[in-house]
């Protein structure tokens, strides 16, 4: 899936790189990419300024629902803050690489690639025939989700365990979008379409069982489930809400 990106010095072809969340010691989950193939999309600097704002409106109703929710039940969420960025940088948790997305929990914050983020949108909204933002602001759910888990103690060893509570919890705030009357038409495809681009991938055999076993170790680290299972831990959120997620919302 290629996008060629007009925006700032990001001129040349790059690829839009989708998987997933990868957890590591400073309590951070980052997009751990792959290429991925499909149409060739131009993200035009109009393109990541609609995106933009679409997040900026997500943050907001994601804050107002997690504040809400925390309180049903006693407790205190610290919102994140929000950075967004345009090629390598770091952060309180590291390198953060293009064509990512993390929660740092070292400095409460989220940081997404604008260029990154807009691309999801348009590359879903060409396929769907839509304007394609609920791919874009899934990811910003789901790492928000990672915020909220973190701040209620649920921390585990495995990475997919983390990852599927994110997605579980994204799939919770899309059902509250629901809810309220602000999904529009076309945003749970788009959320859908989304996820399905970002399974882990299968590798292939190397023929030696020694360098297998290291691979799938690896992935092990990282694993975020197969397109299946992402799609299955969202849609338990979408259709149970928070509580479906982690218990402390029963």
């Amino acid at each position: 899936m290629n996008l060629i990106s007009t925006h700032g010095g990001r001129t040349a072809a790059i690829a839009l790189l989708v998987a997933a969340f990868t957890p590591v010691a400073a309590a951070r989950a980052d997009f751990a990419s792959r290429p991925a193939r499909g149409p060739n999309i131009r993200v035009t600097p109009s393109d990541v300024a609609a995106s933009n704002r679409k997040v900026r409106m997500a943050y907001g109703a994601l804050v107002q629902m997690w504040n809400g929710e925390f309180k049903r039940i006693g407790e205190r969420f610290v919102s994140p803050r929000i950075m967004r960025y345009d090629g390598d940088g770091f952060t309180a948790c590291g390198l953060i690489q293009a064509n990512n997305a993390e929660y740092c929990a070292d400095d409460n914050t989220i940081y997404y690639d604008e260029v990154f983020v807009a691309g999801m949108a348009k590359v879903a909204g060409t396929s769907l025939d839509t304007d394609g933002d609920m791919a874009g602001v899934g990811i910003i759910a789901h790492e928000m989700g990672h915020a909220v888990a973190i701040q209620l103690g649920h921390e585990s060893r495995s990475s997919y365990q983390n990852e599927a509570t994110a997605d579980c919890l994204a799939g919770a705030f899309t059902q509250e979008s629901r809810r309220n009357g602000s999904l529009e038409t076309g945003d749970i495809d788009e959320a859908f379409y989304g996820i399905s681009m970002s399974g882990d991938p299968t590798p292939r055999p190397t023929g030696s069982a020694r360098r297998d076993a290291m691979i799938q170790a690896r992935l092990a680290q990282v694993a975020h489930g197969t397109k299946d299972q992402r799609l299955d831990n969202f849609r338990r959120g979408l259709n149970g809400g928070p509580a479906s997620c982690l218990a402390d919302f029963r």
